[in-house]
C-alpha cells in the first residue's frame, strides 16, 4: 500500500498503464460534470504516471549533464460521455512511437470499462531552455523494450 513517500501510481495491464482516479468537486462545473481541461488534468496524471512506472524519473532527467524535460506540442480530445463528480475514473495510456525527439501516447478515460474520453498525445524531449532534442538511450530504449512499441 502506498504512503506518503510513495502514492499509489497505477499499474502495467500489459502494454497499457492504468491509473485509477477519483473525480473530486474541483474537477467539475456548478452542476457536477467534469469541466473539460480537468480531462487534460487527468491524461497529464496518467502520461506522467506511465513513465514513471516505465522507470523514467522527471527529476532525474533534469539532473543529468545534458538535462532533458517534456512538452506537449500536439493533443486531440474526443469527449464521448460526461463524467461527474464522485466518479471511479481509469487513465488507460499507450505509447505509440517515436522518432526524433517526439513521441506518440494514446490515452483513454474510463468508468467502468466505457470510453468517456480519448486523446491522442505527441509530445517532445527537450531542453531546458526549449529545443528539441533527442531523448537520451536509456529513456528510448525503456519506452521500447518495456512496452513493445514499433518506431515508425
Amino acid at each position: 500500500m502506498g504512503g506518503a513517500a510513495n502514492p499509489p501510481s497505477g499499474a502495467f495491464e500489459g502494454e497499457e498503464h492504468v491509473l485509477p482516479v477519483r473525480v473530486y468537486y474541483e474537477d467539475t462545473d456548478f452542476t457536477g460534470v467534469v469541466y473539460h481541461a480537468s480531462y487534460l488534468r487527468f491524461f497529464e496524471r496518467g502520461r506522467t504516471e506511465f513513465l514513471r512506472a516505465a522507470g523514467i524519473d522527471h527529476r532525474a532527467l533534469l539532473d543529468r549533464d545534458d538535462p532533458c524535460a517534456f512538452t506537449v506540442t500536439r493533443i486531440s480530445v474526443e469527449f464521448r460521455r460526461a463524467a461527474r463528480v464522485d466518479d471511479a475514473l481509469a487513465v488507460r495510456t499507450r505509447y505509440h512511437w517515436s522518432r526524433g525527439p517526439r513521441f506518440e501516447v494514446g490515452q483513454s478515460l474510463t468508468r467502468a470499462g466505457e470510453v468517456l474520453a480519448a486523446a491522442l498525445v505527441e509530445v517532445a524531449c527537450i531542453t531546458p531552455d526549449g529545443r528539441a532534442r533527442r531523448p537520451p538511450a536509456e529513456l528510448a530504449a525503456a519506452l521500447r523494450s518495456r512496452l513493445g512499441a514499433e518506431t515508425p
